[in-house]
């Protein structure tokens, strides 16, 4: 028997859409790459260790950890078969009904299920940090604000003695004051982008109220680690011999280009967010139609029920458009009930109204913010012909350049191919992004969503073992286990 629906993505979106989906009824498998719940956002120690309800950094806790006993309670009742530590890497459909396969990761222990099938899917795969290359930024040192954050969170661990938190966006904030917190001195925050304009869209940051007492918070705790917030600030080139030794840092004017004299500020430490790129291996491997949202990057566009262009396919969170996991767990929760109002449960048209309102107000919300943080128009003019856009196949801005000027690739995908951004072991999730750009820069154009979406597609979601590919040849149809947990417990139809 197949399952009702499979939720790929046990972040704050699939937590919502399990739960949600389970309770009216429907018979879920809830699949996550990591070894406990709660994905990048409530990423958090290990819960078989001591304390583990001990949050270091994290907002909305107490949702989570609702949601996280309710996913418990109902894998006990048999609604949810909960596969934590199996990583999707190919879905396919075929009458009705979706083959989605999988391999472990390094935190699973036990069987391992290769197979399932679904009648529907909610795709929850959430997003991971945006990066634009700069001179040095391959220095080790560099890192990712999001991975500076999940070592605060995951592991207690604080990077570094002396760190500059740089890019754009209010998710430095939580970078720098964790840092702080845990001992580490912050030099300095180098916003790229004035705060003023949220003052261009007032109703956006209405629609979130407890934002603002947020940012209130956060601007209170850098008063007290007297950390500067330095706006209109970029960093120009990040300097050291083998390791991050300091920083140039000048002023910048709205589109990013210099406009003020350099200052060198000591950090053996970079933490780099330039915003978050949703990840869409999984919806554009079954043919989800997709858009450039208001941030540059490239969304799945969904109706108001979350339904994608491709029928039983639902997707919510980051993948839909980056707003925060508030936003993630209303658009999951929307998701698993009408999924379920469609396949012939009960489901509250009331709940489902007030849940699309709620979805509404987190996306003016997100749109303001996108607005009030864009990525700077003129960051490629910061490159040299040296600097590294791909890192995996050390391709650097000059060659990029000579393939556009000599060879006359004139879009990301003929970069690609020309060039070899995007082709070694991130398959163009760290560069993707800053090559797109790269090319439309270079033919003076904007970045069009055909350019992101050659960076996006893949044909297997993730690096596989060839004996997985082996195993296609030798199992025609997806091995279910000999008794269906969901039977146990379910109502009769």
């Amino acid at each position: 028997m197949p399952h009702d629906v499979a939720v790929v993505g046990a972040g704050p979106a699939g937590l919502a859409a399990a739960v949600a989906a389970a309770e009216a009824g429907l018979a879920v498998a809830l699949i996550d790459a990591a070894g406990q719940p709660g994905g990048q956002y409530w990423r958090h120690y290990d819960e078989n260790r001591p304390r583990p309800d001990d949050p270091v950094g994290h907002h909305g806790w107490p949702v989570f950890t609702r949601l996280r006993d309710r996913v418990y309670t109902l894998r006990g009742t048999g609604r949810i078969r909960y596969l934590s530590g199996h990583q999707v890497w190919l879905i396919t459909g075929d009458a009705g009904a979706f083959t989605v396969r999988m391999t472990a990761t390094t935190a699973t222990t036990g069987v391992v299920d290769r197979s399932l099938v679904a009648r529907a899917l909610i795709l929850c795969p959430g997003g991971y940090d945006r990066q634009l290359p700069l001179p040095g930024w391959d220095l080790p040192g560099v890192m990712t604000a999001g991975g500076v954050q999940a070592l605060l969170k995951g592991h207690r661990t604080a990077v570094g003695r002396r760190a500059v938190v740089a890019g754009t966006g209010p998710f430095l904030l939580p970078v720098a004051t964790g840092l702080a917190r845990a001992g580490v001195t912050v030099a300095a925050v180098v916003e790229a982008n004035a705060t003023l304009g949220w003052l261009r869209d007032p109703a956006g940051p209405l629609s979130a109220p407890g934002k603002g007492v947020e940012a209130l918070r956060y601007a209170a705790l850098l008063a007290r680690h007297r950390i500067p917030y330095r706006t209109r600030t970029a960093i120009r080139e990040i300097l050291g011999t083998d390791r991050v030794e300091a920083v140039r840092i000048g002023r910048v004017d709205r589109d990013g280009r210099p406009a003020g004299p350099d200052e060198v500020v000591a950090a053996d430490v970079v933490a780099l967010g330039w915003g978050f790129t949703p990840s869409l291996e999984l919806p554009l491997m079954v043919g989800a139609e997709t858009v450039k949202d208001v941030d540059g990057s490239l969304v799945v566009t969904v109706d108001d029920c979350q339904r994608s262009s491709v029928e039983g396919l639902y997707v919510a969170g980051e993948a839909t458009g980056v707003g925060g996991a508030a936003l993630a767990v209303h658009e999951g929760r929307l998701s698993g009930l009408a999924l379920a109002a469609a396949l012939g449960r009960p489901a509250d048209p009331a709940a489902l109204n007030r849940l699309r309102r709620a979805v509404r107000r987190g996306r003016r919300f997100a749109a303001a913010m996108h607005r009030t943080y864009p990525i700077p128009r003129a960051w490629p003019r910061w490159l040299s012909e040296t600097t590294v856009v791909c890192r995996c196949e050390e391709v650097a801005y000059g060659d990029l350049r000579r393939a556009h000027d000599e060879l006359g690739a004139a879009d990301a995908r003929t970069l690609k191919m020309l060039a070899r951004p995007g082709m070694g072991w991130c398959q163009g999730r760290v560069c993707g992004f800053a090559t797109a750009g790269i090319a439309a820069c270079l033919s003076r154009r904007e970045t069009s969503p055909a350019d992101l979406r050659s960076l996006a597609t893949r044909s297997l979601a993730v690096p596989v073992p060839l004996g997985e590919l082996a195993c296609l040849a030798d199992a025609p149809a997806p091995v279910e286990a000999t008794e269906n947990p969901h039977e146990k417990g379910r109502d009769s139809d």
